[in-house]
């Protein structure tokens, strides 16, 4: 099975610039939902994981690279994925794909990947160092802003898990990334990431 995926943000866009020439597909699958959710949160996303469980997903095609994830490091996670899971991925914009009609790793787009996710990884410390400035002068003019967790509302080892970002980052722990690159990936702290490792190891869920 042969499928063209498309992405808008709000239900106001509309995505026909994306299917150009997408006759020859099985399926058009559209969301119109924000990058930042994850793919298989979004509806559609959802439907392309059980086709791929059902091992019925031969082909993604995408008109470009950024309708997988929000930033670089999101889509790399998903090209990773899907990769993985044996799923020919094709971009339109840039032209690359995981792997040609033969199974065989491209590698001229798995260079091109290399270079996106170093400049992924340098913005991000860009970022991040803004970031920390801002914090900084945010802790001298507004001290209150900073005053810490009110007593009585820690949460639960169960409700901390259950949260999103928890789940994203046990679910990127076991797809082998780093706790630097999840740090990058999901815009979270080490100790957020050591967290989530602990009380999942206490409750014994799933081995990281």
């Amino acid at each position: 099975m042969k499928i063209f995926y498309t992405r808008v943000s709000t239900q106001e866009q509309s995505d026909q610039r994306q299917r150009v020439n997408t006759k020859d597909f099985d399926y058009v699958l559209s969301d119109k939902i924000s990058g930042a959710v994850d793919l298989w949160e979004r509806p559609r996303g959802k439907q392309i994981k059980e086709l791929i469980n059902k091992n019925q997903l031969k082909e993604l095609h995408v008109h470009s690279i950024d309708r997988l994830g929000r930033n670089t490091l999101m889509v790399l996670s998903v090209w990773k994925e899907l990769t993985d899971l044996g799923v020919r991925v094709i971009c339109r914009n840039p032209n690359i794909q995981n792997m040609d009609e033969n199974g065989k790793t491209d590698p001229f787009s798995q260079l091109l990947l290399e270079l996106l996710s170093s400049m992924s990884s340098f913005e991000k410390s860009m970022i991040d160092m803004r970031r920390s400035e801002g914090i900084e002068r945010t802790k001298i003019n507004e001290p209150w802003k900073y005053s810490g967790r009110k007593i009585g509302t820690k949460d639960t080892p169960e409700k901390f898990l259950n949260k999103p970002k928890s789940k994203a980052i046990l679910k990127d722990l076991n797809n082998g990334y780093s706790a630097r690159e999840i740090s990058q990936m999901r815009d979270c702290s080490f100790s957020t990431i050591y967290k989530v490792i602990n009380l999942n190891k206490q409750l014994n869920q799933v081995a990281c």
